[in-house]
């Protein structure tokens, strides 16, 4: 560190792989009625998105993205309710800096410690107090079954935020707004010229952000032309769940797995990778054999995407190379629950044809 010169470029590029949104934004016809639709419903899967429904998400997520200043007032008035009874950095901050860059206010939970589920409160209890609270809900628990327990007391609308090993829905749909920012053409009908090929390492069926990811990629078969799963042998016997293999299949994107990382690393235009999985009350890594770094045989155009927290497996070296997309992924999943949580408070009408 040289305290002599303290100084930043404030205007520098974000990220590597920082793309402007407007291309994406010009790529999809606004149609302002899948945005409407999204005030009555909870957030709890990604399957309960449509490909439609999906590309006008990212569409108002690209107009925020880019003409931030055009829109800060949207939220004001609502309250958001941050309830994150599991470690997080990223999801937290980013939903509630969502919230606050259109103006909304946050009451934030981020220890049940500090909570009636200390005195043994159960969930539907406080889902009723919640109702009197604030106007939505976001949750992260390492219990799969919390969701289910307050859904049936919530008159507010609630977003899956991370529960267990099951799904992080709003995870995925910031993946996939990195992936349509880095290829626009593949929203258009010019995906079937150049699909992509993605592969994934890590475990379909013990992780919920490659859970989550798998079932966006399957609502654009004409964009992916083979989803490959580089996993290790340990992980053979529970590679997939229930059905996973099959509703990529079903969609018409062929899939394989293998255990051979840079053997298939020059075929990949997309490259996910994660190791850890929420388990329980405790956290498991997975493929610890595999690596990613400047070093490792990746296509010259290919970009890396990863949820965040890295650990080995992701080195800095790659940090300043273009394949450094994962940056650019955090940074877009804040416009992207901008966009979502407009829409789930009645707000939706107040941006839609707002240029």
């Amino acid at each position: 560190m040289n305290i002599k010169d303290v100084s930043f470029e404030r205007e520098r590029p974000d990220v590597c792989g920082d793309a402007h949104p407007k291309a994406l934004l010009k790529a999809i016809q606004e149609d302002g009625d899948y945005l409407l639709k999204l005030a009555n419903q909870h957030i709890v899967s990604a399957d309960q998105f449509s490909q439609q429904g999906m590309l006008q998400l990212f569409r108002l997520a690209a107009k925020y993205e880019a003409n931030p200043r055009r829109f800060s007032t949207s939220l004001q008035g609502k309250i958001l309710i941050s309830a994150f009874y599991e470690p997080s950095t990223r999801t937290r901050l980013s939903f509630e800096s969502a919230w606050h860059r259109l103006g909304g206010d946050i009451m934030s939970i981020t220890d049940r410690s500090t909570t009636g589920i200390a005195k043994g409160e159960c969930l539907s209890d406080i889902a009723e107090m919640f109702n009197n609270y604030g106007d939505c809900v976001v949750l992260r628990d390492n219990n799969e079954t919390s969701l289910e327990e307050m859904i049936d007391s919530l008159r507010i609308p609630i977003i899956n935020a991370g529960n267990g090993a099951d799904e992080h829905p709003t995870q995925a749909l910031s993946d996939m707004y990195a992936i349509f920012k880095w290829r626009p053409d593949l929203v258009t009908e010019e995906a079937e010229k150049a699909p992509i090929k993605v592969g994934i390492i890590g475990v379909p069926n013990k992780m919920r952000t490659v859970r989550s990811f798998i079932k966006c990629l399957t609502k654009f078969p004409k964009a992916i032309d083979e989803l490959v799963i580089i996993h290790d042998e340990a992980s053979t016997e529970q590679l997939f769940g229930s059905e996973q293999k099959e509703q990529v299949e079903l969609a018409g994107i062929k899939i394989r797995s293998t255990r051979e990382l840079d053997e298939v690393l020059p075929e990949l235009d997309v490259v996910y990778i994660n190791a850890i999985s929420w388990e329980g009350n405790s956290v498991n890594t997975y493929g610890s054999e595999f690596h990613l770094s400047a070093n490792s045989p990746l296509k010259e155009s290919a970009i890396i995407l990863h949820p965040l927290a890295r650990g080995e497996e992701l080195s800095t070296d790659l940090d300043h190379t273009p394949h450094n997309w994962y940056f650019s992924q955090a940074r877009g999943a804040v416009f992207l629950r901008m966009a979502l949580l407009t829409c789930m408070v009645q707000r939706a009408e107040r941006v839609i044809d707002v240029v």
